[in-house]
């Protein structure tokens, strides 16, 4: 019997609202803020985190309709890179965008595109 290999894969799902957006030649970086709600005691609190992520190719032109503070949906895969920074090693993940779409505007009005991906 001839077993086909599995193919193993780590990805990830934002729903959060655009801030930075950081264009290069050939690449875009943009900040994504979520809001994870926890408790404290009886209260709710919610704890805002940042998380970065790259964009290459057409995903860079869906940024030309996007204003800061929209909400945004974006699908991806997970990656690991090692750089040397003053003769140690440091390791980063990358998160690498394989679908964007906006979900509102900033002002709060929805938008109709469905997400393209």
């Amino acid at each position: 019997i001839r077993r086909k290999p599995v193919q193993n894969i780590v990805e990830f799902h934002i729903i959060g609202r655009l801030g930075k957006i950081d264009a290069a030649e050939k690449v875009t970086h943009i900040s994504v803020a979520v809001n994870y709600n926890r408790r404290e005691g009886e209260t709710w609190k919610s704890d805002p985190q940042w998380h970065r992520v790259t964009l290459f190719g057409k995903l860079r032109d869906r940024l030309e309709k996007t204003t800061i503070g929209d909400l945004v949906r974006i699908t991806g895969r997970i990656g690991q890179s090692s750089y040397k920074v003053e003769g140690q090693t440091r390791y980063s993940v990358d998160l690498i965008a394989d679908g964007f779409a906006i979900l509102a505007k900033a002002k709060g009005k929805p938008v109709e595109d469905d997400m393209q991906e």
